[in-house]
């Protein structure tokens, strides 16, 4: 018998922009220190795990994907397929070299120059996404955005923002040692629940069940499928063990060496069905 079809979470649009500005401002706190500081310059040109990419560019892609909103919502709609969440998470891995040129290009044009300008430079992008939050368009439940990978709800692409803000800070973090990014409660659990469906999109099943307290149960991987009592095959890790697994910042291999995730069972392997996102 096929895999019974996953109903779609619901997520709150008002909890979605509340979360998406809060993050937002926790990462302007850390542009500002980084920027303030008498070591500013060097660590702007600290390497990062992104193929190459320095903390400056980092923060110029940051800044990029925080703008996308306000940039491109006067634009009209060209018709462009339905493209739902879990279909984001899937193709987005295809846009990854557009995403670097277009990072190149803006870390040139407005991210180049001493930190206190790279400060300014963020700021100005930030202060466009709170606007943009605060305005009619972006209350509307039905109001439509497309991207180069189709046309989706506004309100599922501001969760997109989510995945792109949190995922991103933590690239930060690692990049500067910091010991803990202090990520909004909601975004972090909205990105958690949102890479957990992903992956049991992906992976259609009832064999694993992948815990991830406090804010994600999912059933996934094909084979028997658990009804009751306690589960042949458990997978668990945190919130931030499971983006850095998902996201392919941390292999299957090296989480569990590091005792960053359990897993019991013989179908409890999932390193062939990730990364969820690259």
């Amino acid at each position: 018998m096929p895999p019974a079809t996953r109903r779609p979470r619901t997520y709150d649009p008002a909890r979605s922009r509340a979360a998406l500005a809060a993050q937002t401002e926790a990462l302007r706190a850390a542009v500002h220190r980084l920027c303030a500081g008498p070591d500013a310059e060097a660590l702007l040109a600290r390497p990062t795990r992104l193929g190459g990419w320095s903390v400056r560019e980092l923060v110029a892609h940051l800044a990029l994907q925080i703008g996308w909103l306000p940039r491109h919502l006067a634009e009209p709609l060209a018709g462009r397929t339905a493209l739902s969440l879990s279909q984001w998470a899937t193709g987005v891995s295809e846009l990854a070299p557009l995403l670097a040129d277009a990072t190149r290009e803006h870390a040139a044009a407005a991210f180049e120059g001493a930190p206190a300008e790279v400060s300014a430079a963020f700021d100005a992008e930030a202060d466009a996404l709170l606007a943009a939050l605060a305005g009619p368009e972006v209350a509307d439940p039905g109001r439509r955005f497309e991207i180069r990978l189709g046309s989706m709800l506004l309100t599922d692409f501001l969760l997109t923002r989510l995945v792109e803000t949190v995922v991103h800070a933590d690239d930060l973090a690692d990049a500067l040692a910091l010991a803990d990014f202090p990520h909004d409660r909601q975004a972090l659990a909205a990105v958690t629940r949102l890479l957990a469906d992903a992956f049991a999109d992906q992976v259609p099943g009832g064999a694993v069940e992948l815990r991830i307290p406090p804010f994600a149960v999912v059933q996934a991987v094909p084979g028997p499928r658990h009804t009751r009592g306690t589960p042949p095959n458990v997978v668990e890790t945190d919130p931030l063990g499971w983006i850095r697994l998902a996201t392919g910042r941390t292999a299957w291999a090296a989480a569990l060496d590091e005792a960053v995730v359990s897993a019991s069972g013989e179908r409890s392997d999932l390193s062939a069905y990730l990364p969820v996102l690259a």
